[in-house]
């Protein structure tokens, strides 16, 4: 939205998957995203949930710009888990409790959490890297909002970002049929078993986890996340 200046009729032009494509998705029969990417005018706002490990060097070569949203542990593999439900074209993630020591192990697509977060922290000062919060963006969206803007190069008044702040609230997104992946086959997300957008919210991890669980993943968090400085708040 910040790229089209706020007009809505422009963003509901496609799917989202075809505006911005997932450049590791490789579906038979289907285009793959370095197709759709390679087939798009320049400039193109792209997608991925590769590590810095795995990305291309040529994104770095390029001095691409990189919007980066993490989001805190414990709500990341609630979600992922109810994603990894419902999706077909991962494997069962089994129970909770099966799921949870896959996390903590990083045993799921595009790798360990730690891993990943660590990556992206460790590259914001020496490459164009915007790291972004899902809390913040939930406690404040304007805040962020205009820290995207700004990061782009854009200049957009108060008006159309507060128009952009309510279109691109989770309700009205998940009531979206450009983005809730309603059109895609039940074949490949089973949207019966749980939503692609589910709540959004911060926290629902308490929901989830035992106390032993919660107690034996702090420990591990400490573990693998010493020595950095990054900070993740759990609640709102």
């Amino acid at each position: 939205m910040i790229e089209q200046d706020g007009d809505t009729e422009k963003c509901q032009r496609a799917m989202i998957q075809h505006r911005h494509p997932l450049i590791e998705w490789a579906q038979p029969a289907q285009p793959s995203g370095v197709d759709r990417a390679n087939a798009m005018p320049s400039p193109r706002t792209l997608r991925t949930h590769l590590s810095t490990a795995l990305l291309p060097p040529s994104f770095w070569e390029k001095r691409c710009k990189f919007l980066y949203v993490a989001r805190n542990a414990k709500d990341c593999m609630v979600s992922y888990y109810h994603f990894q439900r419902m999706n077909k074209t991962l494997p069962d993630p089994g129970t909770w409790e099966e799921y949870f020591e896959s996390f903590v192990n990083g045993k799921v697509a595009w790798g360990s959490w730690f891993d990943h977060v660590k990556g992206w922290w460790n590259t914001r000062d020496r490459h164009q890297v915007l790291f972004l919060f899902y809390e913040d963006i939930k406690r404040d969206p304007k805040q962020e909002i205009r820290k995207v803007m700004q990061f782009m190069g854009k200049s957009l008044g108060e008006a159309v970002l507060d128009k952009i702040v309510r279109e691109t609230s989770f309700e009205k997104m998940k009531a979206n049929p450009m983005i809730n992946r309603s059109t895609v086959s039940k074949s490949i997300m089973d949207q019966s078993i749980s939503t692609f957008m589910r709540k959004g919210t911060v926290g629902d991890w308490k929901n989830h986890f035992t106390v032993a669980q919660n107690e034996r993943f702090e420990d591990i968090y400490r573990e693998k996340m010493a020595g950095s400085s990054i900070h993740f708040c759990l609640e709102l």
